[in-house]
C-alpha cells in the first residue's frame, strides 16, 4: 500500500513539475515570438536598416564551438535615463544658415523616435566655449553683484535652436548646462582661456552666476534639468577653461554651489561632479563623495573619453570601479567627439566604431546616460575660434546646404533609437571577444540587444535565452540591434 501511495505522490509531483515547465515554456515563448534585427555595416548600403526576422528554438548547452552571446532578462542592473548629443553655438550657428527644409531635416533625423534616432537628453555650454565663434561672457567686467547678467548673446542662435529642438522633440527633453570658464576677472589668470583658478572671492559670485543662467533659461520657456560643476577641470586649454583640484570641486560643491541651488529652490537639479576624463574619475569621485557635506548635493559624476591623448586605450574598468563603490550615484557620460578634423575622412569607419565601442562599455559599467558632443558641425569641422576642429554625427556643406551623415550618426541610433529612457540594463554576455554587447529591456517589455563587431570576419552566432536560441549573422565591421518581442 505504501508503495501506491508513493507512486501516487511521485506522480502528483511529476505532473505538477511538468505544468510548471510547460506554464514556463509557455511564459517565454509568449514573451520571446520572434527577433528583428537592424543593421548598420561596412562596404554595405545597410544603415540602421532592417536586414532580418529570426525566431528563437530549443537550444539546450551550447557547445564550445558555438559562437554565442547569452542574454539573462532576469538580471537588471542600472535604468537609463537618456542618450543624446550637446547643442553648442557652432551647432546653433551651423543649423540657422541651413535651408528651412534641411533645419527641418535634421531635427527629425535627431529627434523623431520613429524616422529618426530619437535623442532623449542635451546638453549646451554656459557662456563661450571653444564651439562658439567667439569668447563672450553674460556680464559686465568686476559685476561680482551679476546685475548686468544678461543672455541676449543666446538670443541670436543658441536659443532658437534649443527651442526647435524642444519642439522636435515632443515639447521637452532633459537639458544639462556646463560652464567652461567663468568670466576671466574672477580667475587669477584674468583671462577665459588657458586654465587658471576661480579666485576664492568670486566663489559666491560664481555660484549665483549658476543659478542666473538657469533662471535666465528657463524664463525663456527652455527647463534644465541638470549641470555640471565644470567642463574638464583639469585641463589647461588654449580655449575657455578653469581647473580645480579634487579637494577644490568638492570644497566648492558643498560651501558654495550645492547649498546656492538648495537656496534658490533648485535641490532638484541634478549636479555632476568631474565631467573630465575616464582615467582619473576613480581619484575625482571618491575625493567628493566620501565627503558627506559634499555628496550630498550631487547626483552623478560625468566623464569624457579624451584619456586616449596619452597613449592610453579608453579605460571603462575605472567607470565600473566608480559604479561599484558608489552605488548610489549616477554615471553620466558628458562627451566625447572624434578629434582632428580631415574633410577627406568624413566617410571613414573608425568614426562609428569608437561610438559603439564606448557605447556598449559604458553602458556595460554602470553608465545611467550618454552625451555625444556637437550634433551638427559644418564643412570645416566647427565653426571653433581656437581651430580646435573635430568631427560630428552630422556636417552640413554651407556652401550647399547639404547635410552628411556620417557613420556615427548611425551607430549612435543603434542605442538611442532602440533602448529608451526608463529602459534596464540586463546581462548580456559574448563567449567570443570578436563580439561585444549590451543589453536593455524596454518599459514595453521589448528586449533590445546590441552586438558590435570589431573584426574583418563574418560571424555566425545564436542568440541565446534561457534554453532557446535564434541563429543571427553578424557582419565584418558591424552593429546591430536584434529587438526581442
Amino acid at each position: 500500500m505504501r508503495k501506491y501511495a508513493l507512486m501516487g505522490l511521485l506522480l502528483v509531483a511529476y505532473t505538477g513539475y511538468a505544468k510548471s515547465e510547460a506554464l514556463s515554456n509557455r511564459k517565454d515563448s509568449t514573451v520571446r515570438k520572434g527577433v528583428t534585427v537592424y543593421t548598420t555595416a561596412e562596404n554595405t548600403k545597410l544603415r540602421l536598416s532592417a536586414t532580418a526576422t529570426l525566431s528563437f528554438a530549443p537550444m539546450k548547452q551550447p557547445l564550445e564551438t558555438e559562437v554565442c552571446i547569452f542574454v539573462d532578462p532576469a538580471k537588471s542592473f542600472q535604468t537609463l535615463t537618456g542618450i543624446g548629443g550637446a547643442l553648442t553655438d557652432a551647432s546653433a550657428e551651423v543649423w540657422a544658415k541651413l535651408p528651412k527644409e534641411k533645419q527641418q531635416e535634421l531635427l527629425k533625423a535627431y529627434y523623431d523616435p520613429v524616422n529618426g534616432i530619437g535623442y532623449t537628453l542635451a546638453r549646451t555650454n554656459i557662456q563661450s566655449c571653444d564651439f562658439s565663434s567667439g569668447s563672450y561672457s553674460y556680464v559686465k567686467e568686476n559685476d561680482s553683484l551679476l546685475k548686468t547678467f544678461s543672455i541676449e548673446h543666446d538670443q541670436q542662435y543658441r536659443i532658437p535652436f534649443i527651442k526647435a529642438v524642444i519642439g522636435a522633440a515632443g515639447g521637452k527633453i532633459p537639458l544639462y548646462v556646463s560652464p567652461w570658464s567663468p568670466p576671466a576677472w574672477m580667475k587669477d589668470n584674468n583671462d577665459m582661456l588657458h586654465g587658471g583658478k576661480l579666485l576664492a572671492k568670486y566663489y559666491q559670485s560664481w555660484a549665483n552666476f549658476y543659478v542666473k543662467f538657469i533662471k535666465a533659461y528657463e524664463a525663456q520657456g527652455i527647463p534644465v534639468w541638470g549641470l555640471t560643476v565644470q567642463n574638464e577641470p583639469m585641463a589647461v586649454q588654449k580655449w575657455e577653461s578653469c581647473n580645480y583640484t579634487a579637494e577644490e570641486e568638492r570644497d566648492f560643491i558643498k560651501r558654495y554651489l550645492g547649498p546656492t541651488l538648495q537656496k534658490q529652490g533648485m535641490a532638484a537639479k541634478k549636479l555632476i561632479a568631474w565631467d573630465h576624463n575616464r582615467d582619473q574619475v576613480y581619484q575625482r569621485a571618491s575625493t567628493i563623495l566620501e565627503d558627506p557635506a559634499a555628496a550630498k548635493y550631487v547626483w552623478g559624476i560625468g566623464y569624457h573619453w579624451y584619456e586616449t591623448w596619452t597613449g592610453s586605450a579608453m579605460m571603462f574598468d575605472n567607470v565600473r570601479r566608480v559604479a561599484e563603490t558608489f552605488p548610489g550615484k549616477n554615471l553620466v557620460f558628458t562627451e566625447g567627439c572624434v578629434e582632428s578634423f580631415k574633410y577627406n575622412r568624413i566617410n571613414e569607419w573608425f568614426l562609428g566604431e569608437r561610438y559603439g565601442l564606448s557605447l556598449v562599455n559604458d553602458f556595460n559599467n554602470g553608465t545611467v546616460a550618454w552625451t555625444d558632443w556637437n550634433i551638427l558641425l559644418d564643412e570645416n569641422g566647427g565653426p571653433n575660434h581656437v581651430g580646435n576642429f573635430c568631427f560630428a554625427p552630422v556636417h552640413a556643406d554651407t556652401k550647399t546646404g547639404e547635410l552628411i551623415y556620417t557613420n556615427a550618426y548611425y551607430y549612435l541610433g543603434h542605442f538611442s533609437k532602440f533602448i529608451r529612457p526608463g529602459a534596464k540594463r540586463v546581462i548580456a554576455s559574448s563567449n567570443r571577444t570578436d563580439l561585444q554587447t549590451t543589453a536593455f529591456i524596454n518599459k514595453d517589455g521589448k528586449l533590445a540587444v546590441v552586438v558590435l563587431n570589431l573584426s574583418d570576419k563574418e560571424i555566425p552566432y545564436k542568440l541565446w535565452i534561457k534554453g532557446e536560441a535564434a541563429a543571427a549573422n553578424s557582419l565584418p565591421h558591424s552593429i546591430a540591434t536584434l529587438i526581442v518581442d
